[in-house]
C-alpha cells in the first residue's frame, strides 16, 4: 500500500512516520515548504518529539518514507494540513480544500481519503461535494472518513500506536475501509462512527480541556484577589474523591484547545454558552499576567529608583516542547516589553535555540540576573532552580506553587 500525507507538521509528519515504520506503509509525505522536505528527505525532524528522528532516518534509509512538494498517485490520501481563522474567529479551511484540490487528480477507484485536520462540522461532507464535483465519475466508488488525532506532544510516538481512535466515515463502508489503514499501526480500539460525529468529537475533547482549565484559571483570580494560595487550595480540593480540578497557568494555548473551541461557537453561537465563556477566561487569564508583571516592574522601579531586570521564563504553549502557536506565554512577552519603558527583559526558551523577534538567554543566567522573574512555562530544568528571597518571583505556572 501506498499512502500519501499532505502536511508535514506536528501531527502529519510522525503519523506518516508511524505509517511507515509500524504499519508498512510506503509514504510520500507532502509539504509546500521546501525546507521541511528537504530536512525530512536528510532524516532531520524539523520539530521536536523524543526518538522520532531516529525513526524518520530509519523510514527514509529504508525507502519507506519520501518527502515531496507535489503529492503523488497514492492508494490512500491523508489531510493534516491546518485550519487557521478568518476574522472574529471564523474556521477558514481553505488549506483543506487546497490539499483536496491537489490530489483529486489523483484519485482513483477503490482509494481512500481521509481528513484528520481539525474542521468545523460538515466540512468532511463539503470536501465529499467537492471530490464529485470534480469526479462524479468516482461517486460511490471511493471511501471517504474523518479521523481526528489526539495525542500528547512529547509523548506522540507512544500515542499515536496505542491511543483510541474515532473513525467516521461519509457512510459504513468508508468506515471500515479506514478502520483497516489505522489498524495496520494502531493498537488501541478503532471507535466507528459517523463523519459529523467524529469532527464533533475532536471539538468536544478540546472543548472539554478548555472549560475545565477557565474553572482553574479562574480559581486562581479569585484566589489572588481573596489572598488564598491557589496551588494549596486545589491540592486540599482534589481530596475529594469526586473533584479533579486542574493546574491554572497563564492561559491556554496550542493549536487544539486554544483553537478548537471556536469551531463551535462560531457555528452554534446561541448554544455554545459555557464554551464560549471559557474562552474568554482563558484569553483574559493572559492579560491579567501581563498587567500583573507590569505592575511588578513599576513598583520595583519606584522603591529602588531604577528599572528592573526582568526574566520571563518560557515562551512555549505547555512544558518541554518547542511549540509556540497560540501561546499565551509569547503574548504575555510581548505585552512586557512593548511597555517596558527601557527595562531590561530577559528572554528564556530552553526548548527553542533562536528566535526571529525575541534574544533568547540561557535560563540559569537570565534567573540570577533577574530582579523580577516571571515563570510562563513550567519547564522541567526551571524546577531546578531554587527559591529566591532577594528577587521578586511572579510563578504563573506553578514552578514552586508560592
Amino acid at each position: 500500500m501506498k499512502a500519501c500525507f499532505m502536511g508535514l507538521g506536528y501531527i502529519g509528519l510522525p503519523t506518516a512516520i508511524i505509517a511507515a515504520k509500524e504499519g508498512g506503509v510506503n509514504v510520500i509525505g507532502v509539504d509546500i515548504n521546501p525546507s521541511v522536505v528537504a530536512q525530512t528527505n536528510a532524516g532531520h525532524l524539523h520539530i521536536i518529539e523524543p526518538g522520532m528522528e531516529e525513526m524518520l532516518q530509519e523510514v527514509v534509509r529504508t525507502g519507506k518514507l519520501r518527502a515531496s512538494t507535489t503529492p503523488e498517485v497514492s492508494d490512500a490520501y491523508f489531510i493534516v494540513v491546518p485550519t487557521p481563522f478568518k476574522g472574529d474567529h471564523q474556521p477558514d479551511i481553505s488549506y483543506v480544500e487546497a490539499a483536496t484540490r491537489a490530489v483529486i487528480p489523483l484519485l482513483k477507484e477503490g482509494d481512500l481519503y481521509v481528513i484528520e485536520s481539525t474542521s468545523p462540522v460538515g466540512t468532511t461532507e463539503k470536501m465529499k461535494d467537492l471530490i464529485f464535483s470534480e469526479r462524479p465519475e468516482l461517486k460511490d466508488k471511493i471511501f471517504i472518513a474523518y479521523c481526528p488525532e489526539r495525542v500528547l506532544p512529547g509523548n506522540v510516538i507512544y500515542e499515536l500506536v496505542h491511543n483510541d481512535r474515532v473513525i467516521g466515515g461519509i457512510d459504513e463502508a468508508s468506515t471500515k475501509k479506514a478502520q483497516e489503514f489505522y489498524g495496520r499501526f494502531v493498537k488501541g480500539t478503532l471507535h466507528p462512527t459517523n463523519a459529523r460525529t467524529a469532527e464533533m468529537c475532536k471539538l468536544t475533547e478540546n472543548s472539554s480541556r478548555d472549560v475545565q482549565i477557565a474553572f482553574a484559571n479562574e480559581l486562581s483570580l479569585i484566589c489572588d484577589k481573596a489572598g488564598i494560595n491557589v496551588w494549596d487550595l486545589i491540592n486540599l480540593a482534589n481530596k475529594h474523591p469526586r473533584v479533579n480540578i486542574l493546574q491554572p497557568g497563564c492561559g491556554v494555548g496550542g493549536h487544539c484547545i486554544a483553537v478548537d473551541p471556536y469551531f463551535i461557537t462560531a457555528e452554534f453561537p446561541e448554544q455554545a454558552k459555557i464554551i464560549a465563556q471559557a474562552r474568554e477566561i482563558n484569553n483574559y487569564k493572559a492579560l491579567w499576567c501581563a498587567e500583573k508583571v507590569k505592575n511588578a516592574m513599576l513598583r520595583f522601579e519606584l522603591e529602588n529608583n531604577r528599572k528592573p531586570v526582568v526574566a520571563m521564563m518560557g515562551l512555549a504553549f505547555k512544558p518541554d516542547i518547542d511549540d509556540l502557536r497560540e501561546s499565551p506565554a509569547k503574548q504575555i512577552v510581548s505585552a512586557v516589553m512593548q511597555n517596558c519603558n527601557n527595562a531590561d527583559i530577559l528572554v528564556v526558551e530552553p526548548n527553542v535555540k533562536s528566535h526571529n523577534v525575541f534574544k533568547l538567554t540561557d535560563y540559569k543566567e537570565a534567573y540570577e540576573k533577574a530582579d523580577i522573574v516571571v515563570f510562563l512555562t513550567a519547564h522541567t530544568p526551571f524546577k531546578t532552580l531554587s527559591w529566591r528571597d532577594d528577587k521578586v518571583i511572579l510563578d504563573f505556572c506553578g514552578i514552586f506553587k508560592k
